[in-house]
């Protein structure tokens, strides 16, 4: 039965990659039955069949079959609760399950054997129901496992073997045909195929994959064989790190979980004190059989099972749907924390922009030409490990490297490219003459700007700059469009950080910050709205920790990044930032109507049990028909939302009439 509305029980099977199980009724292939094959309602179906067979001969004035029907319907139920009450208060425990089977000896003892058989059948049912609603909640952890195969095919000396997916280590050279899956982590060695990796990271553009690309495993190989060397064990990668992420998110509670917990857990005991006192107040007036028997229906009235399901079915619905489209939530604390988010901190460098330095602006003097310039510069900056230098060698047209070649740090590089002296290096070392005004534009753009003098002469000018994702300015507006604000925080410098806000659409920018500048902005941030940070550098970690919730971005990022975040994301779209968002705040209303729910069905049923007004079979019906709607209720929240729509452009407004 549901450890959440009756405490542990017996241990249940969980996922540690591919060794582990997750608990479950499936089939050999890890697809769940449909509900009418699932052996862990038989019981439940079982009775209710009994009990209304039972009534039918009630009805038609057969009193002892339909006592026996009744009975047996009694026995189907109750076998699936109380012999785990019995082992829990064994073990000095009080759930649920020993209110229920206290009711249900109770009735029988007073005669309403119906009444009782309805009480276990409806109880059954709803734990039943429970268990496959938590069961499905983790069918995306099985969904993700299923993705890496069971053997893979190996490149050995001796040829190519085949090996269960869970022998391979770091530095096996996988063979991938096409349409098969990568097994675990690593990188192109041979080939050049399309990779798939919608189910892993949500992103639904197959990426070209050809040597010295890094692929993660449960990816989708296209149509060409890849040898792709490891870089993590089959049982350690990145998918079941993503797995075991999630499979612990539920033992860390939020707020709303707490507080069901701190209205639960002393509830029941308070039920049996309040059940003992009503039969108590029976034997002191002189009425004990009416009294009991109100005290019975007390017991199942103030029973605090859909109290205690409301948060838990919720949170695990909600983080399990949430690793499918590439959102890993560490926490059930820190999904309720991702619904309160008002402000988005983002790092420009690797999280806006790509990280990838690219020529965007050639300038050369009259006289010299495009291919001329970079090719100088190419030449000199050949064996020169600055990562402008790869820039520039991507656009160049691949010259020979520069004899002679000469650097200076924090200035320059100069060198001979056959018989010319170049000079390379910034607007600070090297003076742009004519062209000071392009330099200065091109600067204002966030161009890094790079001066080429060719024997003493300006030869003109280079910018380099790291390109803006090109979701990032869709990103802001969605997020704008939800009434949340945007803050950039960057180590880079004040002039090229305004010139990325500007084409991304932030306003608030916070440029030159050191790892602590950037944590104590984000502290005072906190301090005024819940506020996410957004990063995937190792100068990110202490913003990460320090933000009420920290987002790294992509598994593949610095691990001092995922290890202080409370939220992964297996893929690089930014979109998934407004779309994970809306998928807590979903989730906090849900829990927050579940509650106000099994509250409320408290409060109302309470009075009208300790009155009399409602029967036993009355306040069954009720209360176990709430917990149905508390676990449908919280199911709900394991649906995708739909994707963020962009904001609609403003009108143009009308020309003004003469």
């Amino acid at each position: 039965m549901s450890e959440e509305c009756c405490g542990p029980d017996e241990p249940r099977g969980a996922a540690t990659g591919r060794g582990g199980e997750l608990a479950g009724d499936e089939d050999a292939h890890g697809v769940r039955s449909p509900w009418w094959r699932d052996a862990a309602l038989l019981p439940a179906a079982l009775s209710g069949a009994l009990l209304l067979a039972g009534y039918a001969f009630e009805w038609s004035g057969l009193c002892l079959p339909a006592l026996a029907l009744q009975g047996a319907a009694l026995l189907a139920g109750a076998c699936t609760f109380v012999p785990g009450a019995v082992r829990r208060l064994r073990g000095g425990r009080l759930g649920v399950g020993l209110l229920m089977t206290i009711a249900a000896i109770g009735a029988v003892l007073l005669g309403h054997v119906g009444e009782a058989a309805a009480l276990a059948f409806l109880f059954s049912l709803a734990e039943a129901l429970e268990d496959r609603a938590m069961d499905r909640a983790k069918d995306g952890l099985r969904a993700l496992l299923a993705l890496i195969p069971d053997a893979v095919r190996v490149s050995r000396l001796g040829g190519v073997v085949t090996i269960p997916a869970a022998d391979v280590r770091e530095g096996d050279v996988l063979v991938v045909g096409a349409g098969e899956r990568v097994a675990t982590d690593g990188v192109v060695v041979a080939g050049r195929s399309s990779l798939d990796t919608s189910a892993v990271t949500g992103e639904s553009i197959p990426a070209e994959a050809g040597p010295g690309d890094r692929v993660v495993a449960g990816s989708a190989n296209g149509s060409a064989t890849l040898r792709i060397e490891a870089t993590a064990d089959g049982r350690d990668n990145s998918l079941t790190r993503v797995v075991a992420l999630v499979e612990q998110a539920h033992a860390r509670k939020g707020e709303r979980a707490r507080l069901a917990d701190r209205i639960a857990r002393p509830l029941v005991p308070a039920v049996l004190a309040a059940a003992a006192l009503v039969a108590l107040f029976g034997v002191v007036v002189g009425d004990p059989w009416t009294w009991i028997e109100r005290a019975l229906v007390v017991l199942v009235a103030a029973s605090p099972c859909a109290l205690a399901i409301a948060v838990p079915v919720t949170v695990i619905s909600a983080i399990g749907a949430a690793s499918t489209f590439g959102v890993v939530i560490t926490s059930g604390e820190a999904f309720e924390r991702l619904g309160t988010i008002r402000v988005v901190a983002l790092d420009k460098t690797g999280t806006l922009t790509r990280n990838e330095p690219a020529v965007v602006d050639v300038r050369p003097v009259a006289g010299v030409s495009r291919d001329d310039l970079l090719g100088w510069v190419s030449a000199v900056e050949a064996t020169s490990a600055h990562p402008l230098a790869a820039a520039i060698a991507a656009a160049g047209p691949g010259a020979a490297p520069a004899a002679d070649v000469v650097e200076e740090a924090g200035r320059g590089v100069t060198g001979r490219v056959g018989a010319r002296h170049i000079r390379v290096g910034s607007a600070r070392w090297l003076d742009p003459a004519g062209l000071r005004a392009a330099a200065e534009s091109m600067a204002a753009q966030g161009m890094t700007v790079i001066v080429v003098e060719a024997d003493g002469t300006l030869a003109g000018l280079i910018g380099v700059r790291d390109e803006l994702r090109p979701e990032s300015a869709e990103t802001v507006r969605m997020l704008h469009a939800q009434g949340i604000d945007t803050v950039m925080l960057t180590g880079d410098n004040d002039r090229t950080a305004r010139a990325i806000a500007r084409q991304a659409g932030i306003a608030d920018v916070r440029a030159e910050q050191l790892p602590a500048d950037k944590a104590d902005a984000i502290a005072a941030l906190v301090a005024s709205r819940p506020t996410a940070m957004v990063g995937d550098g190792i100068n990110d970690a202490p913003a990460l920790a320090t933000a009420t919730v920290g987002i790294a971005m992509g598994v593949r990022g610095s691990a001092a990044a995922i290890e202080s975040a409370d939220v992964a994301f297996t893929g690089h779209d930014l979109r998934l930032i407004p779309g994970a968002l809306a998928h807590a705040r979903r989730g906090r209303r849900i829990m927050t109507a579940n509650i106000g729910l099994a509250l409320a069905i408290i409060v109302v049923l309470f009075p009208l049990a300790l009155s009399g007004a409602l029967g036993l079979a009355g306040v069954v019906l009720v209360h176990e028909l709430a917990e149905v709607v508390v676990i449908l209720n919280g199911v709900r929240a394991a649906r995708r939302p739909a994707a963020p729509r962009e904001p609609a452009p403003a009108p143009e407004p009308e020309p003004a009439r003469t």
